[in-house]
């Protein structure tokens, strides 16, 4: 999960809790940091993470440029990607959207509306979900 915000990143993991999320949340806090994750993930793991959920603003590289250069690597452009995010901007999310995010969410008010993204989040993981497929 690429999130810079440390309350957010409080809530995502106790929502994850409460969802019976079963996997391993790994944060990052900016896109470079995130590219820097996905490229040794490909290189030292081999392998990368099922689905990765990316906030549009961050410091350094914001979401928007992450997303882009995540698509224009060939070993990436099939990774699930779900934006979440503050924006309920149409164009940010016909912009992801276009360059084949899995899904757009705005983040929720609530903590129970948050339970619920973190099982959508979950189902697009499990079914590696991606719109580029």
């Amino acid at each position: 999960m690429a999130e810079d915000d440390h309350g957010d990143q409080f809530l995502f993991k106790a929502a994850m809790d409460e969802s019976d999320f079963s996997g391993v949340l790994t944060f990052v806090e900016d896109g470079e940091e995130l590219m820097d994750y996905l490229r040794r993930c490909g290189r030292e793991l081999s392998t990368l993470p099922s689905c990765l959920v990316l906030d549009l603003k961050m410091p350094l590289m914001d979401g928007r440029e992450a997303l882009w250069e995540i698509r224009q690597e060939p070993a990436f452009r099939n990774l699930p990607i779900v934006v979440l995010t503050t924006s309920d901007l149409p164009q940010d999310k016909e912009y992801c959207m276009e360059l084949g995010a899995s899904d757009f969410m705005t983040k929720p008010a609530s903590f129970d509306e948050l339970i619920s993204v973190m099982r959508r989040i979950q189902e697009i993981a499990s079914s590696g979900l991606d719109a580029g497929k």
